[in-house]
């Protein structure tokens, strides 16, 4: 098949064609990178900045590009907004995508239009980016969003597309419960691909003889995905443990430096919100860290895992995450090495790229239902 795979998310994307193309597919990744986090992709399409050049330059190279995305078998976007445009103005690249491919599939792989919708619902989780023990989560990301996707453009836009795809797949727990309400009739369900082949095992640190807890920050999103929460439980834990810790944080870092911090790291801390661990927490797993994050027991029903449990999975309070680090691993750090081991086979039986991208052949070709049964 020839595959076209716009926009990107956390490497997602990439991974998906490295699984494809071990399978003898050819794959065309288009993209902007991640933006600062400057993902590899084969068609660069990066806006340098929202001035009148660059955004003029941004719109040529749009223009000149799309006559090549043409006579794809598949075509999969990232999110409704798979251009760094204004959504009102992304309609108009879409229906030529449309028009000069055979299918078009629509990604539901983090925030889109159901996840706020039914995340501003207080009985839809138990916790979520908008509620906390049955109260509003504020803050000026949460307004946004709902301003986006549920008032703005990008809500538009969501519908226009999702209405007229050929599917919609979803790799995170809450995306499929949340696009359930909306989409069930062409909803599937994919977990993130992780390329195993590629990974770099986390290095010992004779140096150190205590645990490094490492924890990605940025800056902007802090409050949001709750790292401000997390990190004031690290800090609180090292004035009680001084001797067997030590906190190594990432700040908005590019992707390389980020994982070499990683790398010489023993456990992350992602997520606060999340049921469902996220690429981030998947590449720490694989590379045989210890997740403190999502980690829900719907979210293992809904891969069907029934024994390996690797996650500490934490309520969103600083009190349970300093509880959690503390009982699992601080006064037992002997576990670490089973709970790492089981880490990577977790991420070996769930998220192996090829059987992934496998998956994702199946449902592009109409051969497979993959909505856990649970869910239908």
């Amino acid at each position: 098949m020839r595959i076209l795979l716009i926009g990107e998310y956390s490497n997602v994307h990439w991974t998906l064609a490295e699984g494809l193309r071990t399978l003898g597919h050819e794959v065309t990744v288009v993209s902007d990178g991640d933006c600062w986090k400057d993902y590899p992709r084969d068609i660069d399409l990066r806006r340098r900045s929202l001035g009148w050049i660059d955004t003029a330059r941004y719109l040529f190279d749009i223009q000149r590009t799309l006559p090549r995305l043409r006579d794809y078998d598949v075509v999969q976007l990232i999110n409704p907004v798979f251009l760094d445009l204004r959504a009102e103005r992304i309609l108009p690249y879409y229906k030529r995508l449309r028009k000069q491919n055979d299918k078009l599939f629509l990604g539901s792989f983090g925030i889109d239009k159901p996840w706020v919708e039914e995340g501003l619902k207080p009985d839809t989780f138990r916790y979520s980016d908008f509620y906390l023990n049955g109260q509003r989560r504020l803050n000026p990301f949460t307004y946004q969003m709902e301003a986006d996707w549920l008032r703005g453009s990008k809500g538009t836009l969501f519908d226009q597309i999702a209405d007229d795809c050929d599917g919609i797949i979803a790799s995170l727990y809450e995306n499929l419960v949340c696009c359930r309400q909306h989409y069930a009739d062409k909803l599937h369900f994919i977990p993130f691909p992780i390329n195993l082949e590629n990974i770099t095992p986390k290095e010992e640190h004779p140096e150190y003889s205590g645990l490094r807890f490492f924890i990605g920050i940025q800056r902007d999103r802090s409050i949001y995905k709750g790292t401000d929460i997390m990190l004031r439980a690290l800090e609180r834990l090292q004035k009680t443990y001084p001797d067997r810790m030590e906190i190594v944080k990432a700040e908005s870092v590019p992707f390389p430096t980020y994982q070499n911090m990683m790398n010489h790291s023993d456990i992350l801390l992602d997520q606060l919100y999340s049921y469902t661990p996220g690429m981030n927490g998947l590449l720490a797993m694989a590379k045989g860290l210890v997740l403190v994050g999502g980690g829900e027991e719907e979210h293992y029903q809904s891969i069907g895992e029934t024994e390996l449990r690797p996650i500490i999975n934490v309520c969103p309070s600083e009190d349970d995450v300093v509880a959690q680090i503390e009982s699992r691993l601080l006064t037992h750090p002997d576990d670490i090495r089973q709970l790492s081991l089981d880490s990577v086979a977790y991420i070996r039986r769930h998220h192996d790229h090829i059987r992934i991208a496998q998956q994702f052949l199946k449902v592009w070709q109409g051969t497979s239902n993959t909505i856990p049964p649970s869910e239908q």
